[in-house]
């Protein structure tokens, strides 16, 4: 069962999800925070601009899809801020821009476009030194910003009229930490995808917390042990019914503890034994 962990591989795919994880944990936090959800999404898919420009000019897809996340990002706060451009209608606007670029980009490259699926989808298995430099020295940097910048970010997040009451530079921090979360947002691209579960993950977690649901969480994981047996005996892909699994589990946890008053504990209990099982078997 361990030999995967002989290969090179399998263990840069774990080390890249490790470093990648701590970032968007720090990231999907100040997300929450600045209420910046539907942001992220259009930074995400205003890159898919950058990704077809750099498969149609030859370019390294990651540097163009990182600037065009990056331009993107400065011109929503710069219409939300100084254009007083309501901040959904400017996230409208890059993500269609980035989505009809990127489409348009993508049709007039000739042949076929074989990296296109995994950044999309995202492939940790292809991760590379060179990738795991650069997700190491990007949260060595995010890492050095908290702990120098920590109090005067937390203002600006949760209070940016305080902060300049203050003498903040809160645009300028705001402006810092955008750029920080798009390069976030590309190099969680190239590991999952567009879909960016890294952060919805973070942000989900930021939820779990708020509602003490840890322990909860522990009991969904297991379940969903039973999604990964079924799915290899029946041919299925293990992450999608370990995904059904894990949804079902969890919404049995939310019935029975407040429409069958089963205490929660016992509720997970339920749900973590009946995973376990059904996978082993």
């Amino acid at each position: 069962m361990f030999d995967i962990f002989s290969y090179t591989f399998f263990q840069n795919a774990v080390i890249g999800i490790m470093l990648v994880s701590i970032a968007s944990a720090i990231i999907g936090t100040y997300v929450v925070c600045r209420r910046m959800v539907f942001v992220t999404g259009g930074i995400t898919h205003a890159s898919f601009g950058g990704l077809g420009l750099g498969f149609y000019a030859g370019l390294s897809p990651a540097l163009t899809a990182g600037i065009f996340a990056i331009a993107s990002a400065l011109g929503v706060e710069w219409l939300s801020t100084r254009q007083h451009v309501r901040e959904d209608s400017a996230i409208g606007v890059v993500w269609a821009l980035g989505m009809a670029l990127g489409t348009i980009f993508i049709f007039l490259t000739p042949g076929y476009v074989p990296e296109l699926s995994s950044f999309l989808f995202g492939n940790v298995l292809t991760i590379g030194t060179a990738d795991l430099i650069a997700f190491g020295a990007y949260l060595a940097v995010l890492l050095a910003v908290m702990a120098l910048l920590f109090p005067a970010i937390r203002s600006c997040a949760f209070d940016p009229n305080f902060a300049r009451t203050q003498g903040l530079p809160v645009y300028a921090i705001n402006l810092m930490m955008t750029v920080l979360t798009s390069v976030c947002i590309v190099l969680t691209i190239r590991l999952i995808g567009i879909m960016l579960v890294s952060i919805a993950s973070a942000i989900i977690g930021t939820y779990v917390v708020c509602r003490r649901m840890v322990f909860v969480t522990g009991g969904i994981t297991h379940a969903s042990f039973g999604g990964l047996g079924l799915g290899f005996y029946a041919g299925l892909s293990p992450a999608l019914t370990a995904g059904i699994f894990a949804i079902a589990s969890a919404l049995g946890v939310e019935w029975l503890s407040t429409r069958q008053h089963v205490r929660e504990d016992s509720a997970i209990g339920v749900v973590w034994a009946l995973g376990m099982a059904l996978g082993t078997i």
